[in-house]
């Protein structure tokens, strides 16, 4: 019995390589889709009276987080230190064989929607994950009308 080089559904595995390039290449910064794999990884969603964000971003100490908001656009910023072991020119330096954990400066950029108001932000992070809440403007809230 033997393999075959190709898949046998060829049409399939395009399709399904077409989507993982377009994944990647997907870098419009906006809160309904935004490139994935950056750090901090977010999480954004909201209710009818908040935009919620949630940045993931263990080992950091909050002053190491620079957090704007400009013209309905949030940046998210800072540095994160690699906890490998400092270069010397000892012998007996460590030696790194894979480093999967992200470690340098990051930024990550999200256009809110009209209705989020700059005045009204709040800010907290705790074991690792920043939330960033942000009130819609009072204009934007649903309300009744009575009838008089």
């Amino acid at each position: 019995m033997y393999r075959s080089l190709f898949p046998r559904d060829m049409f399939a595995e395009m399709d399904r390589l077409q989507r993982e390039m377009q994944q990647a290449l997907d870098l419009s910064p906006t809160i309904r889709g935004f490139g994935r794999g950056g750090f901090p990884a977010l999480n954004i969603g909201g209710t009818p009276q908040t935009v919620e964000v949630y940045a993931f971003a263990p080992g950091l100490a909050p002053d190491a987080i620079d957090i704007t908001l400009d013209r309905g656009v949030l940046t998210i910023a800072g540095t994160r230190p690699s906890s490998l072991p400092e270069r010397s020119d000892t012998a007996s330096q460590a030696a790194v064989h894979i480093s999967e954990r992200f470690a340098g400066g990051f930024r990550r950029v999200i256009s809110l929607p009209d209705d989020a108001d700059p005045e009204n932000v709040e800010a907290r992070y705790r074991d690792g994950v920043l939330q960033i809440t942000i009130q819609r403007r009072a204009s934007a809230q649903p309300r009744r009308i009575d009838i008089h």
